[in-house]
């Protein structure tokens, strides 16, 4: 594990930098606070500063890691294979498992937004004994996303069926204008847009990069084949571990899924609500998204 030392960009006050040497990937992240360990992972295509406006508030209570997933911000960009093997969740969450030994800690809880609430899934099935509990914020289940699919969703998540389209056709596309790519359907050049000036000027510094460009794609392949295959390869094994569901009100799992009956499907001990916002939780209602995670975290 190297240490970076503290952070200089102005995010996450008193954290500190690291990039820690997993078996498949270099994951770059930060941490910080007190009390028990917190791992927050982030979503489609942004980095861990996703956290910035929660992870302060948490960190009064617990002692948060928040990383880049590989292929991601500032973490590697391992070569992928025929079957996407480098970028299915549960690779990823091979690496997240890595990164909380290296810190020195056994057992821990997880939160995770979009694909990182796909990998805090696959971390709490194939490290069962290791996650407390995990929280997920505006997903369901892939799966069982995949399957229900119609008209409603098709059209709002046009992007899950872009990008897992043989290589190098998404990528040539999005590499043409990354940055259109990017902002399209985000509510950025809105008034009501939920991005900081300066985290949003992060994540695109970030996606501009081919390889984040490929590995984008390439987490949604995985997701669409081999996440799939691993799903059925369970047979039927639930989360074990309390279980918290977050989502928007106003997003697409509100109007397209019964999101706590298909999270009941995959887990034991669900519980869950809404809150009074769109897809982008941790940044356009910060403070409600901390205090939902103290409070089901904390008991």
């Amino acid at each position: 594990m190297s240490n970076a030392g503290e952070n200089a960009d102005g995010f996450f006050p008193g954290f500190r930098l690291f990039d820690i040497k997993t078996a498949g990937a270099t994951i770059h992240g930060r941490i910080g606070g007190s009390g028990p360990p917190l791992l927050l992972l982030h979503g489609s295509p942004q980095t861990h500063v996703m956290w910035h406006k929660v992870a302060p508030i948490l960190a009064e209570r617990f002692t948060v890691v928040v990383a880049d997933l590989r292929g991601y911000g500032d973490s590697s960009k391992p070569e992928s294979a025929a079957d996407h093997g480098p970028y299915t969740k549960r690779a990823m969450a091979q690496d997240m498992a890595e990164v909380m030994s290296a810190h020195g800690f056994d057992q821990f809880m997880v939160a995770g937004h979009d694909r990182g609430g796909r990998v805090a899934h696959r971390l709490a099935l194939d490290h069962a004994a290791r996650v407390q509990k995990i929280a997920v914020l505006d997903i369901a289940p892939t799966r069982e996303m995949y399957a229900g699919t119609n008209d409603a969703f098709a059209r709002a998540y046009w992007h899950w069926f872009f990008l897992i389209q043989p290589a190098p056709f998404p990528e040539k596309l999005i590499g043409a204008d990354p940055d259109a790519y990017f902002l399209r359907g985000r509510s950025v050049q809105s008034a009501s847009t939920p991005f900081d000036p300066a985290a949003l000027a992060e994540y695109m510094r970030c996606f501009r990069n081919p390889q984040t460009i490929h590995a984008n794609c390439e987490d949604y392949r995985a997701a669409a084949t081999t996440d799939i295959a691993h799903d059925n390869a369970d047979g039927g094994k639930m989360v074990e571990a309390p279980f918290l569901v977050l989502w928007g009100k106003d997003g697409v799992m509100e109007s397209c899924f019964d999101t706590l009956a298909l999270w009941r499907q995959r887990a034991r001990h669900v519980e869950g609500y809404t809150l009074p916002g769109g897809h982008y939780l941790a940044e356009q209602l910060p403070k409600e998204t901390a205090q939902a995670l103290l409070r089901f975290f904390s008991t």
